[in-house]
C-alpha cells in the first residue's frame, strides 16, 4: 500500500476536552463545552469579515467540528444560541461575540463597553429594565477575540530552579508597580514583561537574597462596572478575563501593536530571564470568580456560552462567596477542566513554578461547604504535573464558614493570616494601647512562640488519627508567613498610620480593612522633618519595622515580604490601593539613606536564615533535648535566663522572649542561636541560659535597635547578659563546642 501524501488531512476525533487542536496548517477540531446551547457558531475574523462555522457536533457537552486555516494569528470567538431568561440564569445572545475559554491569546486590552454587556444598558453601565430584554446591536466590532498563538518558543535549554520550600524565600510584586519608574530600566520597558525580566530587576532580586516571585495576577482581565463609573481600573488584576491568555497591557507597546503571539513571547521571555537568575516565578490565579460578575455583568464568554453550567446559581440567582456577585461552580466539571487545563498550560508551556490562589476556600465548596477532599482540589494534589510545582492556598472566602486557615490538604502551603495578626499585635497594636493607657497588663508571648515555632496548632489540626506520635503530614513550610501583602498597609504604613486614608479609592472610605493591628508610634502620618520630635518617632518606626523584618524572616516556615517593604515604600495610608495605577501604588525607586539601611538589613537577616540550618526545619519544633540538641528543637527562656512556667505562658504583662535555636550536632563550625524578642517599653538585661543550656562563646548576630548591621560590636560577649533594647530582636550566635579562653573585655 502507498504511503499516505504528506499533506493529507488527518480524519477527525471526537475531542474529549474543550479547545482548539489544529496542526502547523492549522487543520483539526475546535471544542467547546456549552451543555445548555442550542447551537455555538466558531467565528472567523478576516480583516473587517466575520465568517461564521455552526459547530456541527455535540457529544458529552461539548459543540465541536473540524477546522481548517486556525493558524498563529488568526482572530476567532463563539456565537451561542439558546434560552434567554435571565431570571433563570440564561444569558445566550447571538449578537454578543464570546472569547473561546480555552484561547490563548487575546487581541487587545479594552475598557469595559457596553455592548460588552447582553443586555442593554445606560451610559452608566446599569440596567435599562428591570427584566433585561436581550441586547439587539452586534458587538463584533467593540469585541476583545481570541487569537490563535503558537507554543514555538526558544527557553535556551531553560531549567526550573525547583528550590526546596524549606529554602524559599518569596517576594510579591506586581509587574506594573515594580518596574514603572525604575530608573535603570530603558523607557519602553517600565511598567511591563519585559521590565521584570531586565537584568537591572533580576539581580536586584537576586541580591536582596529572595528564592521566588509571586506575581499579582497576569491573566487577561477586564475592570468592573463600578470601576468604570469612577474612571479607574482594576490595577491588582483580580478581575480575570481569560484563564489562559497573559494580560497584554503589561506588555511593550511594540509587543502590543504586534499582537498576541508577541505579548505570550514576551512573557515566556521574562520567566525565562527569570530562572536564569535563580528565582521561581509564582503566579497569583484568580479561579474563584470572573470579570463577568454577578447577575449585572457582563458577557464575554462563560456567562453567555453556559451560564448556569459554569457558576453557582440557586434556582437561577447567583451565589456570591467571593464579594463580587458571582462565583465559579467547583462542582462543575466542565470548571473543573477548565481550572485544570489552565494551570497545567501555564507550567507546562510557560515554565511557571508555582501558583497562589486566590480565595482558594472556595474551590474546595460544595453544597455542605468547605471540603478538604473536594474533588477539584484532589485534582490538583494528585495531577502528575501540578503536584511538581509549588501550590499556595489563600484559605478563605467571604461565604459561611469561609475561614479555612490550616484546612488544606498536602502538598498545599497556605497564607498564614495568624501570624500576620499575632506578629502585629505583639510590635505595634499591643504597644500602641499600653503606650495610651499605660496598662501593662496586654499582650503576652503566647502566641508569639506559636507563630514563631511553624503554627503547627493550624497546620496540624486536620492530621488523621494513627499517626506516629511526632509526625504529620504537613511541614512548617506550609505556613507561608507574611506580615504584608498586595492588599492592606504596607510595612512603613503600618508604623506610620492608624486610620486607613482610602479617598481616593472612591468609596468614601468603607473599602479596605479596619483590623490593621498597626501603630503610629504617637502621630499619625508623616511627620514633618522640621518637627522637633520627628527623629525620635522615624527612629522609632523604622526600629519597629526592623524588629517587625527580623521576626518574619527568623520564624519557622516560608516567608514572603512585599515588594517595596525592604526600603519602606509607603501607599500614603491607602490599605485597598487595588484600583490606584499611579504612585501610590507603584514603587519609588529614590534612594534614601533609611531605605538602603532597611534594605542592608533585610539581606543581613536572610543570609543569617540561609546560613544556620535550624531556621529552615522541614519538622514541626519540639521541645529541646538538653541532652542531644538538634536544629528541629526549640526551648524558651524569659529576661532571667530560666524556662518558662505555664504560669508564665499565661501572664499577659509579659513582653520579652527569648527562643534556642540549637545547631546541627557534630558541626563544630555551626552556632546556636538565642533569638530574643522585646516589646518592653525599656531596655532589659537578658541573662543568657545558664548550664546544662549551651555554654560557649556568644557574639551579637543582629540587633535591630541598630540602623546598620556594620555597627554590631566585633568582640563576643564579656559577660552571660546582653542589653535588649526596648522594641528591638536580638540574636545571639553561641558557639557549639563549649567555652574557650575567656575574651578580651570590651573597652
Amino acid at each position: 500500500m502507498p504511503a499516505d501524501p504528506p499533506d493529507r488531512a488527518a480524519p477527525p476525533v471526537t475531542p474529549t476536552s474543550p479547545g482548539l487542536v489544529v496542526d502547523e496548517l492549522g487543520r483539526g477540531t475546535f471544542a467547546v463545552a456549552a451543555p445548555r446551547a442550542e447551537a455555538v457558531d466558531l467565528c472567523i475574523r478576516h480583516g473587517s469579515t466575520e465568517h461564521r462555522q455552526r459547530l456541527r457536533h455535540v457529544d458529552g457537552g461539548l459543540h465541536w467540528d473540524q477546522v481548517t486555516s486556525m493558524v498563529p494569528g488568526t482572530r476567532y470567538g463563539l456565537r451561542v444560541h439558546g434560552p434567554w431568561d435571565p431570571g433563570a440564569g440564561q444569558f445566550a445572545n447571538p449578537q454578543r461575540l464570546l472569547q473561546d475559554p480555552w484561547g490563548r491569546g487575546i487581541s487587545h486590552s479594552s475598557p469595559l463597553l457596553s455592548s460588552f454587556f447582553p443586555f442593554d444598558v445606560d451610559a452608566m453601565l446599569d440596567r435599562v429594565e428591570e427584566r433585561p430584554r436581550c441586547a439587539e446591536a452586534d458587538n463584533g466590532e467593540d469585541a476583545v477575540w481570541s487569537v490563535v498563538v503558537s507554543d514555538a518558543f526558544d527557553w535556551q535549554e531553560d531549567l526550573r530552579p525547583i528550590l526546596e520550600w524549606d529554602a524559599s524565600v518569596l517576594y510579591e510584586l506586581h509587574v506594573k508597580g515594580f518596574t514603572a519608574q525604575h530608573p535603570a530600566l530603558p523607557a519602553e520597558q517600565r511598567g511591563t514583561y519585559a521590565g521584570l525580566g531586565h537584568p537591572a530587576v533580576t539581580s536586584y532580586l537576586r541580591d536582596l537574597g529572595v528564592t521566588g516571585v509571586e506575581l499579582l495576577p497576569i491573566h487577561a482581565a477586564m475592570d468592573e462596572p463600578h470601576l468604570t463609573r469612577l474612571g479607574m481600573t482594576n490595577y491588582w488584576g483580580y478581575s480575570t478575563m481569560s484563564f489562559f491568555a497573559p494580560e497584554p497591557s503589561l506588555a511593550t507597546a511594540a509587543a502590543q501593536a504586534a499582537g498576541a503571539q508577541a505579548v505570550l513571547d514576551e512573557v515566556k521571555t521574562m520567566i525565562r530571564a527569570l530562572h536564569a537568575a535563580g528565582l521561581e516565578v509564582i503566579l497569583d490565579v484568580v479561579y474563584n470568580h470572573t470579570a463577568e460578575g454577578g447577575a449585572d455583568g457582563p458577557s464575554l464568554s462563560l456567562r453567555g456560552l453556559d451560564n448556569l453550567e459554569y457558576y453557582w446559581t440557586d434556582s437561577g440567582a447567583f451565589r456570591d462567596m467571593t464579594g463580587t456577585g458571582g462565583t465559579l461552580d467547583p462542582r462543575s466539571v466542565h470548571v473543573m477542566d477548565l481550572i485544570l487545563g489552565s494551570l497545567r498550560y501555564w507550567v507546562q508551556e510557560l515554565h511557571v513554578d508555582g501558583f497562589r490562589f486566590d480565595l482558594a476556600a472556595t474551590l474546595g465548596r460544595d453544597d455542605r461547604g468547605f471540603r478538604a477532599d473536594h474533588p477539584l482540589l484532589r485534582a490538583i494534589a494528585t495531577d502528575p504535573v501540578l503536584r511538581g510545582v509549588k501550590l499556595i492556598a489563600e484559605p478563605w472566602d467571604v461565604g459561611t464558614g469561609g475561614w479555612q486557615t490550616g484546612s488544606f490538604p498536602p502538598p498545599f502551603a497556605e497564607w498564614n493570616d495568624a501570624f500576620r495578626d499575632q506578629v502585629r499585635a505583639f510590635w505595634l497594636s499591643d504597644q500602641a494601647v499600653r503606650a495610651r493607657t499605660g496598662d501593662e497588663s496586654l499582650g503576652g508571648i503566647r502566641d508569639l512562640a506559636t507563630r514563631l515555632a511553624g503554627s503547627s496548632d493550624l497546620l496540624t489540626a486536620q492530621d488523621p488519627p494513627g499517626l506516629p506520635a511526632g509526625r504529620s503530614l504537613r511541614a512548617p513550610w506550609a505556613s507561608i508567613n507574611y506580615l504584608t501583602a498586595h492588599d492592606g498597609f504596607t510595612l512603613r504604613d503600618l508604623t506610620t498610620y492608624e486610620c486607613k486614608r482610602n479617598d481616593a479609592n472612591g468609596e468614601g472610605g468603607r473599602d479596605g480593612t479596619d483590623d490593621n493591628r498597626s501603630w503610629n508610634h504617637g502621630h499619625e502620618g508623616e511627620v514633618d522633618p522640621r518637627a522637633e520630635d520627628s527623629a525620635r518617632i522615624l527612629e522609632l518606626r523604622t526600629r519597629t519595622a526592623r524588629s517587625l523584618l527580623a521576626t518574619l524572616l527568623l520564624a519557622s516556615g516560608t516567608p514572603m515580604l512585599t515588594a517595596g517593604d525592604e526600603f519602606g515604600r509607603t501607599q500614603r495610608g491607602n490599605n485597598n490601593a487595588y484600583c490606584q495605577d499611579n504612585e501610590i501604588s507603584w514603587i519609588d525607586w529614590s534612594p534614601t539613606p533609611r531605605g538602603r539601611a532597611l534594605r542592608e538589613t533585610v539581606t543581613r537577616i536572610l543570609t543569617l536564615r540561609g546560613k544556620h540550618l535550624q531556621l529552615r526545619t522541614r519538622h514541626f519544633l519540639r521541645p529541646a533535648d538538653v541532652e542531644q540538641l538538634a536544629p528541629d528543637q526549640v526551648a524558651w527562656f524569659g529576661a532571667d535566663g530560666e524556662g518558662l512556667s505555664h504560669e508564665d505562658w499565661m501572664d499577659p504583662s509579659r513582653h520579652l522572649l527569648a527562643m534556642l535555636r540549637p545547631a546541627p550536632r557534630g558541626r563544630t563550625d555551626a552556632d546556636h542561636l538565642l533569638v530574643i524578642l522585646s516589646a518592653a517599653s525599656e531596655d532589659t538585661a537578658v541573662r543568657l541560659p545558664g548550664s546544662p543550656w549551651p555554654q560557649g562563646i556568644a557574639r551579637v548576630l543582629l540587633d535591630t535597635s541598630l540602623e546598620r548591621q556594620d555597627d554590631l560590636p566585633a568582640s563576643p560577649l564579656t559577660e552571660r547578659t546582653v542589653l535588649v533594647p526596648a522594641g528591638s530582636v536580638v540574636v545571639l550566635g553561641i558557639a557549639a563546642d563549649g567555652p574557650v579562653e575567656s575574651p578580651e573585655r570590651l573597652s
